[in-house]
């Protein structure tokens, strides 16, 4: 194989993705009421030497605990959060080193039951480093991006404020503050 192929097959930490002029080209970050679909981060990641696109939507169920949930609410800071987004996707690119690009999307406001709130999205040459990226930045998105959830509940149930999982000698803690 010769090295111009093989760099094009393969991203190191330090190259751009196929043709990318900056690493503003190679993620696509948004915190807005107004998400890109599932389709549009799917394309916006699709390259020709990635062979491998895995993603990861989160969507809001219809329940929790016994509680029928109406909707969630979702409130940040946007220049704070893509910038924290930004922070992991460059992490991630250096982590797993044969990403291509990166689609990062979150929603603030309200997201009905059956919507997606968060979308992540990874290409690379194979499989494997795309779905541990996708892996790794929900997880960490969920530790570190200044995003808040409120779930609201059906009736008289209410709604309550949750803090984003906590991961304390690797088990997970959620903290629940209820909001009458």
């Amino acid at each position: 194989m010769s090295e111009d192929v093989q760099a094009k097959d393969t991203c190191t930490a330090g190259c751009i993705a196929d043709g990318a002029t900056s690493t503003s080209e190679r993620f696509l970050i948004k915190v807005s009421d107004d998400l890109p679909t599932l389709e549009e981060c799917h394309s916006f990641v699709n390259l020709p030497s990635c062979g491998a696109i895995s993603s990861f939507t989160g969507i809001t169920r219809d329940n929790f605990q016994g509680k029928t949930v109406n909707h969630l609410s979702y409130e940040g800071y946007v220049p704070m959060a893509e910038k924290e987004l930004r922070k992991l996707c460059d992490e991630a690119t250096s982590k797993f080193t044969s990403i291509g690009k990166i689609a990062a999307v979150h929603i603030l406001g309200d997201c009905p039951v059956g919507s997606a709130s968060v979308i992540l999205c990874a290409s690379s040459p194979h499989r494997k480093e795309a779905m541990h990226c996708v892996e790794f930045l929900i997880d960490e998105l969920k530790a570190k991006v200044p995003i808040w959830k409120m779930e609201v509940y059906e009736g008289d149930d209410g709604r309550v404020w949750k803090e984003n999982i906590e991961w304390k000698e690797g088990k997970p803690k959620r903290v629940m503050v209820r909001q009458d």
